[in-house]
């Protein structure tokens, strides 16, 4: 990779998130942590207003705009298979906000890639084995609590339909069996629990924070898991 594709690469990292270690890119580009000093240097000389926060990392100065992203044919391509796999595996809520994005994305495209994808969005299907329940619209305010570290209020139906309110501190989603899969400390159980997305029968974010703070690690607990990976 040239230095102007990985300055570039810098620059979509630092529009992605809040805080960006110099280890974090050393590490994406494979380069030295000298380069990288290199780098952010040349991106506040050409007008970039990166600043740092100790113990966090790079940022850009709010209230700055950087350039709309640009996508390359192959990038455009691979969202566009994504939409197909989102609508037969999503639920309703992220079925919605993937159709935005996806719109934004064709929003910054070049005329000629227009044309192109709109021919190849009519080429790709997905066809659904019977099985994958995904009538729901629970995955964006799951990703929401457990991005956040909130406390999650479900109402839940087992598999002997039994109804129970629970209150759980979500630590991640994992798609197995056909469905989806919120792991999650409950306070109910005092133990961990993994709950079918599709038995949830409503809930809701409180806003409050974990009161757990050494909660295992999703990895970890998808080796307890009854199927191979």
């Amino acid at each position: 990779m040239n230095r102007i594709d990985r300055l570039m690469g810098v620059v979509t990292m630092l529009q992605s998130r809040r805080f960006l270690p110099a280890e974090r890119i050393a590490e994406k580009f494979s380069v030295s942590m000298r380069t990288v000093y290199r780098d952010i240097k040349a991106l506040v000389e050409i007008g970039v207003p990166v600043s740092f926060e100790t113990g966090r990392g790079y940022f850009v100065v709010q209230g700055y705009f950087l350039p709309p992203v640009s996508f390359t044919n192959e990038e455009a391509n691979a969202l566009l298979l994504m939409e197909s796999i989102a609508a037969r595996f999503g639920d309703r809520s992220i079925q919605k906000h993937y159709g935005t994005a996806l719109h934004k994305v064709k929003a910054v495209l070049r005329g000629s890639q227009k044309d192109k994808l709109e021919q190849l969005q009519g080429q790709i299907r997905s066809v659904s084995c019977g099985y994958t329940q995904n009538d729901f619209a629970y995955l964006t305010n799951i990703q929401d609590t457990i991005a956040s570290q909130t406390i999650l209020n479900i109402e839940y139906r087992n598999n002997r339909d039994e109804v129970t309110s629970r209150a759980v501190e979500p630590i991640g989603l994992v798609f197995y069996a056909l469905n989806w899969h919120l792991i999650a400390w409950c306070w109910h159980r005092n133990d961990y629990r993994d709950f079918r997305v599709s038995r949830i029968l409503g809930l809701s974010d409180t806003g409050l924070p974990f009161k757990k703070m050494d909660h295992i690690e999703l990895n970890a607990y998808m080796k307890l898991l009854p199927v191979n990976y």
